[in-house]
This record gives C-alpha cells, structure tokens and sequence, in this order.
C-alpha cells in the first residue's frame, strides 16, 4: 500500500498518510486538512471516521468476526469467566493464577457501596427506569470516593477500576430490591462475581435463592459477549466525556446514559417487547414484517441487523445456542422463543431481508435468556451495562495514555444565515 494518499482540491494535490492498521481498515491521516486547505470532513454519524488507534477489540462486519485482544470471541464464550474477560481487556493479557485470585480478592473488597448511597434511591420518582437511575449513582461515586492525594496514581487507577466493577453490580442489585421494597442482600464473598449478582437479585430471608451452575454459566457468557465492541454509541461517549480529562465514574455514567437508547443497549428490551405485542396479537408475523419494509413506517425490527455486521452477528450465534440449552435444561416453556424462531426463519427467506443484510443480532436471543433467569424486563439495559464496563474501562484507560490524545472537539459544516443585523423589535413584521 501507498504511504500516503492524494487529495486534489481544484489545482492543488494535498499528499495525506496512511496509517496502517493490524487487521481490518487503514486509515487517512487528515490531521492537519483544515490547517493545510481549509476543509474539513462530512461523516454523519462518524461511519468513515477513525477517532482514535486502539488495541482492545477488533472485529470484522463482513465476516462476522470479533476478538478481545486478539482473542476469539467464541473460544472467551467456551472457556473463559466475566472476571479473567474483564481482566484480558483492562490490562491486555489473561491473567496467571495468582494475578486473576488478586484481581477477585480487590473486587470484592469493593463490592459493597456507602450506606448514604441507598438514601439516594428513595428520592426517584415511581417509574423511574433503572438506566437512568444508574447513571445518576455511578456519578455519585466520584463524591463518595475522592481520590486521596497520597496514593500513587496507579493504585488510585486500580482502586476506580475495582469500584467501578464491583459497585455498579451492587447498586444494579440494590435498585432491583429496593424499588420491590424488599431487603437488600449484600454480596458474599465465597460467591463468584456472576453468582453474586443472582444471590444479590433473588435471595430473601423467606426463600432462599438456589444457585444453579447452569444460570451462572448463562450470565458469564452473556456479559462476556458484551464486553467491549469497538467504538459503538456508548463507547464512543466515554471516550469523548474522557477527554475533557473528567474521572472514570463520570465518563462511565455518560456511556450507561448513551447506551440506555432503543438503538443501542436498549434494543434487547425492545425486542422482547417486540415479541410480545406479536403473541398478544395471535402470532401473526405478516404485519410487522411488511411494516419493517416500509420505508415510510418508523416501525423497526428489532434484533435485526446491525451498523457494521453485514452477516449473522456471531455473539447471536452463541446467544442463541445458550438461550436453547437453558430452557431445556430447565424446562422453560417459552412462547416467544417459538416466535422468534419463526421470525428468524422467515426473515432468512426473505428477499428484503437477504437484500439488506438484515441478520439476527445478539438482542435477538439475549431477552429470552434474561426472562429465564428472572430478570425483569426493565432491567435488560442495565445487565448490558454491567457487561459493558471492563471495555468502558479499558476504553478509558487506553485514552488517557494516548500521546496522541486530544479534547474532542469536532468540527461542522455550517449552513445558516449569512451575517445580518439585529432588528429592534418595534421594526419586526409580524
């Protein structure tokens, strides 16, 4: 490849480098474009634009690939757990033995949160949905654990890093009891993080909560599949709230507040919603399938498709072989797994469909394995975010210690009015 690209600009030839990437797109290096010609770039939606270098994820929409540093999504589903996931994508490599038994022991010495924190829930108006709730508390940690001058800024690092995994699982559980008027469970340290998380959501001192292998196994999975996608909605807003040199708590609760959106973390909540309203109105998929091909109908299909999957998004290919193995293991009776099969199904047949590259995603199946654990609806984006956090932290890490790194600042095509004069009020036509 060319070291540097040619950009012809009426009679003037700008020479632009390339920066080579590993795998997937390269990249033009339009740095200094204003500065050298005055022009900058148009990319609604930042689909051409590479934002920033980064080593943490990779994947490939045309072949449906994705890889955690360099790692295999499917080989971290089979054999590996949320914690050492967490671990490979925050510090870049898997951890040994005895680095993975310290990183646990570090977590739950920060799984519990301030007790002021739980006053904080009562002041929520009725409703209230859990993300923004979240988004609010994660901010809140930054008051109730300032940083401490004395600590060196690698061990302060490591301490928001465990807060920030450990607290959020604490407070997701938190507001599920909480907002039930139930008794808080607090969690334990002989359980697993996945394990702890279900303890803290369903035990109760009149009903004690069974732990099977089988469900925790489902929730590691689950969260490892979400853990870091490149530089999505969410992602995105951590790094641009980061850059303004804010703390991690801070650039956390601006990813949960982008990720609480029905085009992004919310569309697993929407897709059961979806499939819902097809049961309750007996099952017939025709109408929504005609809607979603009307371009002029705001009606969308959730679970299907995706901005840079141009194939069967391969996290829905291990989601659905988990969704299967725990109703069948548990002998859950679902009457909307049976219509997203059909759906799938017939979606797959279809030309639109096939034309558009419209293939299941991961929201597809992900709904339908909540919904067995006991996790209620409103509660779906929230076990995203959970899931979400190492890339979060990673994301922002990794920024911080770019020497490229700058305040995000994006530029604009300006089409309003050219300069004109203020008109006193008693001259305006009405």
């Amino acid at each position: 490849m060319a070291d540097t690209a040619k950009l012809i600009i009426g009679d003037k030839t700008y020479e632009l480098p390339i920066i080579e990437s590993v795998e997937g797109s390269s990249a033009v290096d339009i740095r200094k474009l204003r500065i050298e010609t005055g022009y900058v770039t148009y990319d609604p939606g930042s689909g051409n634009t590479g934002s920033c270098k980064s080593s943490i994820a990779f994947m490939d929409g045309k072949d449906g690939v994705l890889r955690y540093r360099g790692i295999p999504i499917e080989q971290l589903a089979k054999k590996s757990t949320f914690i050492e996931t967490a671990y490979l994508l925050i510090n870049g490599e898997l951890p040994t033995p005895e680095e993975l038994k310290t990183f646990s022991v570090l977590l739950n010495d920060h799984s519990l949160v301030h007790e002021g924190m739980r006053h904080f829930f009562d002041n929520f108006p009725p409703g209230s949905h859990p993300m923004h709730i979240l988004s609010s508390m994660v901010n809140s940690l930054r008051s109730f654990y300032p940083e401490i001058p004395e600590r060196s800024e690698e061990e302060e690092i490591n301490k928001k890093v465990a807060r920030s995994l450990s607290k959020v699982r604490t407070l997701a559980a938190m507001s599920y009891k909480i907002s039930r008027g139930f008794k808080v469970i607090y969690p334990k340290p002989e359980l697993t993080y996945a394990a702890n998380f279900l303890n803290m959501m369903f035990d109760s001192p009149v009903k004690p909560y069974v732990i099977e292998p089988e469900m925790v196994k489902a929730l590691n999975t689950f969260w490892i599949l979400h853990a870091d996608h490149e530089q999505n909605c969410s992602t995105a807003a951590v790094r641009l709230v980061g850059s303004a040199r804010t703390n991690l708590y801070t650039a956390i609760s601006a990813g949960i507040s982008a990720l609480g959106g029905p085009l992004h973390g919310g569309a697993n909540q929407a897709v059961i919603e979806m499939l819902m309203s097809i049961e309750e109105n007996g099952g017939n998929l025709k109408p929504y399938l005609e809607r979603a091909k009307d371009r002029k109908d705001p009606f969308r299909l959730y679970g299907f498709g995706h901005s840079v999957y141009k194939t069967y998004d391969p996290r829905a290919k291990i989601m659905k072989k988990i969704c299967h193995g725990i109703l069948e293991k548990f002998n859950i009776s679902d009457p909307l797994l049976d219509i997203a099969h059909e759906l799938e199904e017939t979606a797959k047949k279809d030309p639109y469909f096939i034309d558009h590259n419209l293939y299941p995603n991961i929201d597809f199946y992900s709904g339908i394995v909540l919904r067995a654990m006991g996790i209620p609806i409103n509660m779906f984006t929230v076990m995203f975010a959970i899931g979400r956090l190492p890339g979060w932290i990673s994301q922002w890490l990794e920024s911080i210690e770019d020497p490229d790194w700058k305040l995000h600042r994006p530029r604009q095509v300006y089409i309003g009015s050219g300069k004109r004069d203020y008109i006193p009020i008693r001259k305006r036509n009405i």
